[in-house]
This record gives C-alpha cells, sequence and structure tokens, in this order.
C-alpha cells in the first residue's frame, strides 16, 4: 500500500464519556467520520485505532475495520504509529474522530505533498479565519507560514498580530496529518520540546526538532468543529439536521 488512513479514537473522555459513539442523526460519530474519510480518492485503506472493544463492535457492525490498541497512550499520534508500525505503507494519514463532517478532499489535499515531494517528512492543514471573534480564542490553534508554505509556528494566541491591519489574515490549523510512515514513527518517539508543552501543541514537536512541516490551505467546504462537549456535540446534531 501507499497511503493507510487512520482514525484515532479512544473511548474515555473527561468531558464527554464515550465520544466515539455518540448519536449524530441516527449514527454513531465515529461512523460519520469512517463514512466521510472512506470517500477520499487516495486512501488504499482505512482503520480506526481504538483502545475499546465497544469501539471494535461498534465499527465492525457498520463494516469497518477496527484495531484493538494499547490504552496507555498518552496521543492519538502514538495510537496511529502502533497500529502502522507493522504495516507495509509509504504515507500515514491520522483522521481526527471527532470531527464528523471531515471533507474526504481534505485528505487527499494533505497526502498529495508527500507524494510530490519524496523529501517531505510531514503535512497538514488550515483554513482561513473569518470570524474575528475566534482570533482571541485559545481553542483555535492558529498558524503562520513561510514563503514555501512551511510551517514557523503553532499558538494559541493571534498570530500574526495586526499591528498595520491592512491585509491582515490568521489562519486556523486543522487537525488532520500526513506522515511518511518512518518519519512518524520517529516523531512519536521524539522528546517533548519547551514550546510543546507551553502551548499544549504536539506538532510544535515537529518544527522545534527542525523538521519540515508542510501547510496546505483547504479547498474543501470544511465546517471547523471538533465535538469535544456536550455543547459541540449538540451543535454537531444541529448541523447536521440542517445539511440534511
Amino acid at each position: 500500500m501507499r497511503v493507510v488512513g487512520v482514525i484515532p479514537a479512544r473511548y474515555a473522555s473527561t468531558r464527554l464519556p464515550g465520544k466515539p459513539l455518540v448519536d449524530i442523526m441516527g449514527k454513531p460519530m465515529i461512523q460519520h467520520v469512517y463514512e466521510n474519510a472512506a470517500r477520499s480518492k487516495t486512501l488504499e485503506q482505512l482503520i480506526v485505532a481504538t483502545d475499546d472493544e465497544r469501539i471494535m463492535a461498534v465499527v465492525a457492525g457498520f463494516g469497518g475495520r477496527a484495531v484493538l490498541t494499547s490504552r496507555d497512550h498518552n496521543t492519538g499520534t502514538d495510537r496511529v504509529a502502533e497500529v502502522v508500525r507493522g504495516l507495509d505503507v509509504e504515507v500515514v494519514v491520522n483522521i481526527q474522530g471527532d470531527e464528523p463532517f471531515v471533507r474526504p478532499g481534505m485528505i487527499d489535499e494533505v497526502v498529495q505533498p508527500l507524494l510530490d515531494d519524496p523529501e517531505l517528512p510531514m503535512c497538514t492543514s488550515m483554513h482561513e479565519i473569518t470570524d474575528t471573534a475566534d482570533f482571541d480564542n485559545p481553542n483555535v490553534v492558529k498558524v503562520v507560514i513561510d514563503l514555501a508554505g512551511n510551517a514557523l509556528y503553532f499558538s494559541r494566541s493571534l498570530v500574526p498580530y495586526p499591528r498595520k491591519s491592512e491585509g491582515h489574515r490568521a489562519f486556523e490549523h486543522i487537525g488532520m496529518y500526513a506522515y511518511r510512515k518512518d518519519f512518524l514513527l520517529k516523531y512519536a518517539g521524539l522528546p517533548q520540546t519547551p514550546l510543546e508543552k507551553l502551548e499544549s501543541l504536539e506538532q510544535l514537536r515537529v518544527i522545534e526538532h527542525g523538521y519540515r512541516l508542510r501547510v496546505v490551505e483547504t479547498r474543501q467546504d470544511y465546517i471547523p468543529l471538533s465535538v469535544d462537549t456536550p455543547e459541540d456535540l449538540e451543535r454537531a446534531r444541529a448541523m447536521a439536521r440542517q445539511r440534511g
């Protein structure tokens, strides 16, 4: 295989227990994510990586593939790395299990730079922030890139700061990642870095260790909603009703 997608899905959640199995329009959230991701043109296989037999059973029930992983992983990246360690694959896509409105084209967008440039280790995504209220929201992670499209920094603060407001644009980071498999395994074993700990943003580890991280601006009809709380869940249900 050349490209495999992995959806990490942990059962335990302090703010929304059993999060992958919450109901949205008659389907568990993990099924929405899986079915949307499965429409990607570049993925040759799609796997749910979970720590719980209940999620395994639900995924099998709708015809998906799931792999049971350790309960001791600190991050979704570690869970993804465990699943692909023994697979003969070139590119791995980490697809967030709490984004029920993920677009399949977004997966293709983050994969393509790795197929085009064999030296590129990793790619992620962003979209322009259009609601200025999000500028000061620490849950909306901002990213700035260089002229080649590589990440310079990720922050919960507003970057760049609009010292001059003319032409100011800010971009929200979308937590979808494509890695070359060998880099993913290396990345999962790298020590945490000072800025990563300070901002509580795992992706900062990549650039703090000196690796290139390409960031593409999505052209898809993306709905920026991660389901982390009961309030998020109600918004997701309302949005799903609107979209039919």
